[in-house]
């Protein structure tokens, strides 16, 4: 039997992870190792994703976090060559653009071991981003590169990447695939509505974590005093990163807005199912917007889903309190056409058809 290494270590792969381990397990013709690198660690941004999405648990937990990007890259790498050396895969699998990604893809390059980048293509075209330097370079010298959207191979192909013996498929976002099958369980499942005595429709979800804007206190104060002004009105519930919570307090910020411990995925769904809109500066979250029909506020100077923005659904406003501010006034009475179709379907399966032709080739 083909083996595949799936590395994984921030919320957002753990919910794309999940799709396509379900699927890898359905088929039963491809053995999959699951290595959890431990850069989110805490129960309520770990443990519980595996739990509630029924993940498998990792053969390998490398416990690899809190330190600087060099250090976090270095150690992964070192400790996940370890176990490619002991397990001999066909291929490795990384998401998105966390130092996970890198660490996983670098040492399995190095080790001539066929990479897969899930969700690749996205651009920012700001290098000051870590997760752009992350992606960049691992879809450079990734063997398959899975494209969440028209945009994402378009990036690729101004790049140059036809000229190299890579292979580009657009498979669509493994995210809504997600949000589509968990979503008949989170209502079972979750009672957070209710736990936070929140009114359908009438909350705005926020969520605040990109190092780009906690790292700066004026960005910082100018989208929590835009949060603080919303919440006069209409609720504001922000589920409080551990980052952000540090830097809160040591800045001495207590925003007057409603916020809770951070929250598993079912929770999650239903804070996406029953707020009236979201706000936010993380990428994921933009999408399980849509996926859920909402409206959103991007609190960054730019986006790498800019159909979101072209088609009306989002719009970025970076930390400026007045463009928050206006922004929620058009959105709060827009009702706006979901129907589109900008990420695909079925999406789970046409990656493992993809990844299954990888490694039997």
């Amino acid at each position: 039997m083909k083996k595949i290494v799936t590395v994984i270590g921030a919320r957002p792969q753990f919910v794309k992870a999940a799709v396509l381990s379900r699927i890898i397990k359905e088929y039963n013709s491809i053995e999959e190792v699951i290595i959890h690198t431990g850069q989110h660690f805490d129960a309520n941004m770990s443990k519980i994703f595996f739990e509630e999405m029924m993940i498998p648990e990792p053969t390998y937990n490398l416990e690899i976090n809190n330190m600087s990007h060099a250090a976090m890259t270095g150690q992964m790498m070192e400790k996940i060559e370890k176990v490619l050396e002991v397990e001999q895969p066909d291929a490795l699998i990384v998401y998105g653009d966390t130092n996970s990604t890198i660490a996983g893809a670098l040492a399995a390059k190095k080790m001539n071991i066929k990479v897969v980048h899930v969700e690749a293509g996205l651009r920012s075209f700001n290098m000051k981003m870590p997760e752009e330097i992350n992606r960049i370079l691992t879809d450079r010298i990734s063997d398959l590169l899975s494209c969440p959207s028209e945009t994402a191979i378009n990036n690729l192909k101004k790049e140059g990447f036809d000229n190299l013996p890579i292979l580009i498929e657009k498979h669509g976002d493994i995210m809504k695939d997600a949000v589509g099958y968990y979503s008949q369980y989170s209502e079972e499942k979750s009672s957070i509505i209710s736990e936070e005595k929140l009114q359908k429709n009438h909350f705005v979800l926020a969520t605040i974590h990109r190092q780009e804007n906690t790292d700066d206190e004026k960005k910082l104060r100018s989208i929590f005093i835009g949060l603080e002004e919303i919440h006069k009105t209409h609720p504001v519930v922000l589920p409080i990163h551990p980052r952000t919570k540090e830097v809160l307090n040591k800045l001495s910020i207590h925003p007057k807005i409603q916020m809770i411990e951070p929250v598993g995925y079912y929770d999650m769904l239903e804070l996406l199912k029953n707020c009236s809109m979201v706000i936010t500066d993380s990428g994921g979250l933009q999408k399980e917007a849509f996926f859920n029909r909402k409206q959103c506020i991007v609190v960054r100077e730019e986006t790498e889903w800019v159909e979101l923005v072209s088609n009306g659904f989002a719009k970025v406003v970076g930390s400026n309190t007045k463009m928050i501010l206006q922004t929620f006034d058009i959105y709060k009475d827009l009702k706006n056409d979901f129907s589109i179709d900008l990420y695909g379907t079925n999406v789970g399966e046409k990656i493992y058809q993809s990844i299954s032709q990888l490694i039997h080739s």
